[in-house]
């Protein structure tokens, strides 16, 4: 076993503690890929060596460390590769770590009987179309001609799911790397029709997203709303902000302002899906300097907030509105 998926049980918008659970992990090795929100891949191949022990001894010892220094629980997959490691956390639960094997005979028995989506990448839509010619679980998919899953859902992803379900990870860890998007999700106890609590939605959901982003050090070049409705059906609106940022107050006002395009009448709306895409370093990016001192004592503030939900938790400081 070489790498490790680790999930750390943080509570939502309590992602200004991942990187500096990210460092931890980096006194162990410096190949470290974050899973935003709350997790990591890390590549153990030299820490072995180093420290006479093998990852799952070594999970153990993360997992005391992150406790005592942050007070957050975590739970850990082992595998050969990333994608069979991310396959075992499935199965992990604090403070049992789950290893898949490294034969890849193995491997194939361990991934046999568990359905198409639980490997990385393989959506929804892949699983239905296996499952509407019995092809339900990853032994089956293993077992099943190459051609047939060719012509069921193309050449390149039918060669590439026959083999991952056969036990072949050839996935590395990569340090640094990111989600290209962050997603934050609304969804309403009964169907809603008041645009008040629509706002109030966004408002939770811009602010939870410039959080995220401000804790990774990233800023996002585009936002999406998509609103979900009683019938099953929804709206997609997307809009390009005027410059890269992770300042909650431009990601609310542009939330905003994607919802009233849509012109809702006494629409039933059953969840809200705000979506940053486009993630950069925040370090690249530029800031339109402006005569408003009002802007900049907001931005200030929202350094002090961060700091505080940093500390106390993640409702140690939300906008009047929400406080209800």
């Amino acid at each position: 076993m070489t790498i490790l998926c680790v999930r750390f049980q943080l509570p939502p918008m309590y992602e200004a503690a991942l990187p500096g659970l990210l460092g931890l992990l980096e006194e162990f090795t410096p190949v470290v890929e974050a899973l935003p929100p709350d997790g990591a891949l890390a590549d153990l191949r030299g820490a072995e060596r180093y420290f006479g022990r093998d990852a799952v001894a070594l999970a153990a010892v993360i997992r005391v460390r992150a406790l005592a220094r942050f007070g957050v629980d975590c739970v850990i997959g082992a595998g050969p590769g990333p994608m069979l490691a991310r396959v075992a956390l499935g199965d992990a639960r604090p403070g049992a770590p789950c290893a898949a094997p490294a034969e890849p005979a193995a491997a194939a028995e361990f991934l046999a009987h568990r359905p198409v989506t639980a490997l990385p990448g393989a959506g929804r839509a892949t699983a239905r179309t296996l499952g509407e010619y019995g092809l339900d679980t990853l032994g089956l998919v293993a077992a099943a001609p190459l051609p047939t899953l060719q012509r069921l859902i193309g050449a390149k992803a039918g060669r590439e799911l026959r083999d991952r379900a056969n036990g072949v990870d050839r996935g590395r860890v990569v340090p640094g790397a990111v989600e290209r998007s962050l997603l934050a999700e609304r969804p309403f106890d009964r169907d809603e029709l008041d645009p008040g609590r629509h706002r109030a939605a966004l408002l939770s959901a811009a602010g939870e997203l410039g959080a995220r982003l401000r804790a990774l050090g990233k800023v996002c070049r585009a936002l999406t709303l998509t609103v979900r409705y009683a019938d099953r059906s929804a709206t997609v609106r997307g809009r390009t902000l005027a410059e890269p940022t992770a300042h909650s107050a431009a990601l609310t006002g542009t939330a905003y302002a994607l919802y009233e395009t849509l012109g809702l009448q006494r629409a039933r709306v059953r969840a809200l899906v705000l979506r940053a895409e486009g993630l950069g370093g925040a370090e690249h990016a530029s800031h339109q300097l402006t005569f408003d001192p009002v802007d900049e004592k907001v931005r200030r503030v929202e350094e002090v907030a961060d700091r505080a939900r940093a500390r106390f938790g993640p409702r140690a400081v939300i906008p009047g509105t929400l406080a209800a």
